[in-house]
């Protein structure tokens, strides 16, 4: 009772009628401490009661967030579904899960780019083993897809530019498709993230978070099929793609044991992250090419709490 009469003697204090400002400052830093102070006890409080009930305890009280209150969607899938293991079973990335080649991507650029753009690539190519960079030579995409074909690459990305800075991947799967741009934004060089671990030659584990509907789980397999399918745990590397509201993250990491228990993450870098703007069947083709989805902004963003990945 002590604690709710205080708690209400704190909400009752009018700072903005205070008109000395420093002194306005330090009632608002006041009443910003004795508030942590509450919440503080509130939740000794609650974890009290519940040591002491044991099972009897309430459930314990989930905060609602735009992702669990997401708008039910109809393409969401379960990975177990028979219907979505035989839709997946003869897609253009089968081939990759059945262990039929050893992928190789070709990473290349629009024209004329950037040192920055340049970097990035490179970086890139660090990340995903059994990866080359080229350079475009002011040769088309549709060109450029073909000589790749006929060199053996299973997959090309060619990262576009804007004022000097990557602001776009366009990945396609070889030969036979599909072709999916991205929107690339928050790029993080490794020498900019502190405290970085190196990279070494070992093939890293992929882990791919929270793509739940059929286009997320084609966008899921696109990306997979970038890295070899037999990871090399002994390295201690991890490539994340974490989706979250439909915008993919990308994180890479090495693992650091500090005993049997205890385990800590080291980032390695580079950091970015993509957006899905399309996604075409077949390879590139700016005229006659079918998309499977197209992102319109205006007319699909009705809700906050509507994803499509």
């Amino acid at each position: 009772a002590d604690q709710a009469d205080e708690y209400v003697s704190v909400h009752k204090r009018n700072i903005s009628q205070i008109k000395n400002k420093k002194r306005r400052l330090e009632e608002y830093l006041k009443l910003k401490r004795e508030k942590q102070k509450l919440k503080r006890l509130a939740q000794q409080k609650r974890r009290k009661e519940a040591k002491a009930l044991g099972d009897d305890a309430p459930p314990k009280q989930v905060p609602r967030t735009i992702e669990n209150t997401r708008e039910p969607d109809d393409t969401m899938v379960d990975p177990e579904d028979e219907e979505v293991q035989l839709d997946e079973a003869m897609d253009e990335m089968a081939a990759y899960f059945r262990k039929e080649y050893t992928p190789k991507l070709l990473i290349t650029t629009s024209d004329n780019p950037h040192r920055r753009t340049i970097k990035f690539c490179r970086e890139l190519k660090q990340s995903i083993p059994d990866a080359e960079f080229r350079w475009r030579n002011r040769s088309r995409i549709k060109k450029t897809v073909e000589q790749a074909v006929e060199r053996g690459y299973s997959d090309i990305a060619i990262i576009n530019e804007d004022r000097r800075h990557p602001n776009g991947l366009l990945l396609t799967h070889l030969p036979d498709g599909p072709t999916a741009y991205f929107r690339l934004s928050s790029v993080k060089f490794c020498k900019d993230i502190k405290k970085r671990a190196s990279y070494t030659a070992h093939r890293p584990e992929v882990i791919l978070n929270n793509f739940n509907t059929r286009l997320g789980h084609s966008v899921a397999r696109m990306l997979a099929s970038l890295f070899h399918y037999d990871p090399q745990f002994q390295g201690r590397r991890v490539v994340t793609f974490h989706n979250q509201r439909d915008y993919i993250f990308f994180r890479h990491h090495r693992y650091e044991f500090r005993n049997a228990e205890r385990v800590n993450i080291q980032e390695i870098g580079p950091r970015f992250t993509l957006r899905l703007k399309s996604l075409q069947k077949g390879t590139f083709d700016s005229k006659f090419g079918e998309y499977e989805w197209v992102l319109k902004r205006h007319e699909m963003e009705t809700s906050r709490r509507r994803f499509f990945l």
